[in-house]
């Protein structure tokens, strides 16, 4: 892909700068011009339109949080084509926490100052709605301060459609055993063509947005995801966006987006390698860009790494996760090295990059300190 450096619009295509214009006055785009800026547009002109964007809804803020992740099990029913976490029962690599075992690793992973705990893993059919409100109660009366952000919408479907209970009956259950809000894993790429390919028996993307829209009618917000950079097209990557912003301006559920890029070791894709950084960085700033009405870009650094998360900032990002606490294996069994930062080394990174780092709860409230 060309990248092209000169400041000259006349090197540009001019409808990119038609384009530009538009975004320039804050107005919306399309689906087809979110295309064109996408395969046309100078990488340095998607970064100055994004951080344009980005500046006028957060400032030169970079947002990050203290939390700490649970993976209760890798054991999952699906077959995801993309994934290196899902284990069989029999592997000698699956796992499969007690609550016990949850409630000595809360322990050793709890620190003070933490405001979110984030719970996912693998779709374990043994699992009953009851065995997940019963982590849920455990931790909130463990730690009754910190935000639960529990399980992805495949979770909950598979968990609520085996009790028998229609999408909003599942949530108040657990709701009322302590959840705060849901993850934003699991959407992968809404395209039924590409999902037949990556994720055949995984719930359809209707089911995924069904499950947030029951979330938002409620008034609890939550993160939304795209997995990129295997075999889907730009086109696809646009029209999950489109889908989830059709859905934004319905309730403004979504807090945040965050783009996930695709990573080889150790699955069924592993053939088709990675994206460059180049793309990252055009996926990041067109979903700014195009996403004119969810309020925050997450740049998320146990996926990136460090570096790339830095870069990131300069296109569009303005939230890069938290402290992690090398609580995560989802990605770190997909090949990623970088595992662990603390809150200085967070804050450092923003400040290298030019921006002000500032520490935030599970719902972009600000935390003094």
């Amino acid at each position: 892909m060309e990248i092209y450096f000169s400041n000259h619009s006349d090197d540009i295509n001019p409808k990119v700068n038609i384009i530009s214009e538009k975004l320039k006055q804050f107005q919306r785009i399309t689906v087809e011009e979110a295309e064109i800026l996408f395969r046309e547009a100078p990488l340095f002109l998607l970064s100055r339109l994004a951080l344009l964007r980005k500046r006028k809804i957060s400032g030169n803020e970079i947002y990050y949080n203290k939390n700490f992740h649970i993976e209760p099990t890798n054991i999952c029913c699906y077959h995801c084509k993309f994934c290196s976490f899902r284990k069989k029962k029999s592997d000698p690599q699956a796992w499969n926490m007690t609550q016990e075992e949850i409630r000595h690793y809360v322990q050793q992973h709890f620190q003070p100052g933490m405001t979110e705990v984030h719970l996912v893993g693998g779709v374990n059919p043994e699992h009953s709605l009851e065995h997940y409100a019963a982590i849920i109660s455990m931790i909130k009366e463990m730690l009754p301060g910190v935000s639960i952000k529990g399980f992805s919408a495949i979770e909950h479907i598979h968990m609520i459609e085996k009790a028998g209970m229609d999408y909003e009956t599942g949530i108040n259950y657990l709701i009322q055993h302590g959840l705060d809000t849901i993850t934003g894993g699991g959407a992968e790429i809404f395209s039924e063509e590409i999902r037949h390919q990556i994720c055949p028996d995984k719930p359809n993307a209707e089911a995924w947005l069904s499950l947030h829209e029951t979330l938002h009618r409620k008034g609890i917000k939550t993160a939304a995801t795209m997995l990129y950079g295997h075999i889907e097209s730009i086109s696809h990557r646009i029209d999950h966006m489109n889908r989830l912003r059709v859905l934004q301006d319905k309730y403004a559920g979504f807090s945040s987006f965050i783009p996930l890029k695709y990573r080889s070791k150790n699955n069924d894709l592993s053939h088709i390698g990675e994206c460059s950084i180049i793309d990252d960085l055009r996926t990041l700033a067109i979903s700014r860009l195009f996403l004119d009405n969810i309020p925050h870009i997450k740049a998320y650094w146990p996926m990136y790494g460090k570096q790339t998360t830095q870069i990131a900032l300069l296109f569009g990002a303005d939230d890069i996760d938290g402290t992690v606490e090398d609580t995560t294996k989802i990605y770190s069994m997909a090949g990623v090295e970088d595992k662990a930062m603390n809150e200085t080394q967070l804050q450092d990174l923003i400040k290298e990059a030019g921006f002000i780092p500032v520490i935030r709860d599970t719902f972009y409230n600000k935390i003094n300190g």
